[in-house]
């Protein structure tokens, strides 16, 4: 079951919110705990158990830490973080290291050969895996008490909107709004509005971009044009976007329909001029959350450029390899981190002495080089996509792939990247915001829903791409 689905929208979410309501306060968040159990077991039932194992484990642990102290609460802690770092480990790396030391020992003539564990992944494990860890290091430095709730805490954990792909939400932000939350008819009519919104960007522009991306990337390589390549790393460059921001604006909106404030993900990466700032701008939790649990306690840039670096490297290895168990996201990991390195050199000083436009030029295009190695299904893939982006080369053209209506979709798809057409036609303006400019944004909401729900009837099934992250 995913946001972007009828069953959701017409079946979970009215029962969901109608049992809500109708629920005394101090039974509203077993309503939702029992929702969320059966939102993550409509897809996942096998692995509902590894998600209770883990929540037992997570919330003992937090109050074990809590009641230690000196070195061991911090062995405390090596030992629950351990224990969640090993869970993720198996379930989402073992087939990768496997095959990776078969290849090994082939290439070194050894016969050390292991079997490859055919092991199913469990839905939104690196998420609720991340949500547990900053939970426990948050305790262990202090900054939160322990819950003792059990419900409580399991409703940090499984809250739907966010179970499966984040955001990753830190446990401080939250903690009080676990016990005291309302909903005011301003935070349900905010709540519809990012909901529609996010329900736009999936179906109106995400979709339709994978399917030239897909349509190209399906291709053999060496029957495409130049152009062609081109018009798939721009295509692939909006749909995933606009479909994880998606994902993020749904997840917001409907958390916000139950009284709880996320913070925001995405704040228009396109627009960044910097590396640096592209990834203030994407993913923002997930950014924040390296920074805070992996790049600080590394020492940060306290130590010097080349720790700096060092750090920086490592960082965005880990954060390439969290995406997923492939090399193509290790290299992308470290590309991105490659060039974050680069900005701290005197490279970064010619940056900023830059007109803001070649800045955003050259983030844009980085980015997208990036994205190439994101999609493509092997690295041989990408270096062959990448040799024809930057040597004209002949082959089907790129209009073979799409149509006018695509045409049009990704036009508005690069205009609706920035801020400027999206405040303009969607932001109720704020309190400040004079009643004409928020009627304009009801009426432009209003007609997004009902294209929305039009479109929700005649698209097959379409995840979201962070679900198998």
């Amino acid at each position: 079951m995913v946001f972007s689905s009828p069953i959701f929208f017409f079946l979970f979410l009215p029962l969901t919110l109608l049992l809500y309501a109708l629920a005394p306060r101090f039974l509203r968040n077993f309503v939702l705990l029992f929702a969320s159990a059966c939102f993550y077991a409509f897809g996942e039932l096998q692995h509902l158990a590894l998600l209770g194992v883990s929540l037992v484990i997570n919330y003992i642990g937090g109050i074990w830490i809590a009641g230690g102290t000196g070195d061991a609460r911090k062995r405390r802690l090596s030992v629950l973080v351990a224990t969640n770092i090993a869970g993720l480990l198996w379930y989402k790396y073992a087939g990768f290291f496997a095959t990776n030391w078969n290849a090994t020992s082939d290439w070194l003539g050894l016969n050390l050969q292991t079997a490859i564990p055919n092991i199913a992944l469990p839905l939104g494990i690196s998420f609720f895996t991340f949500h547990a860890i900053s939970y426990l290091v948050d305790v262990y430095r202090r900054k939160v008490e322990p819950q003792r709730d059990p419900f409580a805490y399991a409703l940090y954990i499984l809250l739907f909107p966010q179970l499966i792909a984040g955001p990753i939400i830190r446990y401080h932000d939250i903690a009080h709004q676990l016990h005291e939350r309302t909903t005011r008819l301003p935070d349900f009519a905010e709540g519809c509005r990012r909901i529609i919104i996010g329900l736009a960007k999936k179906l109106l522009v995400a979709n339709p971009m994978g399917v030239v991306a897909d349509a190209i990337y399906a291709t053999p390589v060496a029957e495409l044009s130049t152009g062609a390549v081109w018009l798939a790393a721009v295509a692939y460059a909006l749909q995933i976007y606009f479909d994880f921001s998606a994902y993020s604006d749904m997840a917001i909106g409907l958390c916000r329909l139950f009284g709880f404030r996320l913070r925001e993900n995405f704040n228009y990466p396109y627009i960044a001029d910097s590396i640096q700032d592209f990834w203030r701008r994407w993913h923002i939790s997930l950014s924040t959350w390296f920074r805070d649990y992996v790049y600080i306690p590394l020492g940060g840039n306290r130590h010097g450029d080349l720790r700096t670096h060092v750090n920086l490297l490592t960082v965005f290895f880990l954060c390439g390899l969290w995406h997923g168990a492939s090399w193509n996201f290790i290299v992308w990991g470290l590309f991105h981190g490659l060039f974050l390195v680069l900005e701290r050199t005197s490279w970064g000083g010619v940056l900023a002495k830059l007109p803001g436009i070649a800045r955003t030029a050259y983030t844009l295009f980085v980015v997208m080089i990036g994205w190439v190695l994101f999609r493509a299904d092997s690295l041989e893939v990408a270096g062959d996509i990448l040799a024809r982006m930057f040597w004209p080369s002949d082959g089907r053209l790129g209009g073979e792939f799409i149509d006018p209506l695509g045409w049009l979709v990704m036009v508005i798809g690069i205009l609706t990247a920035g801020p400027w057409l999206g405040r303009t036609l969607l932001s109720d303006g704020g309190p400040e915001s004079s009643t004409a400019r928020q009627l304009r944004a009801a009426v432009a909401v209003s007609v997004l829903a009902g294209i929305c729900f039009v479109a929700l009837f005649s698209t097959t099934y379409n995840p979201f791409i962070y679900f198998r992250f």
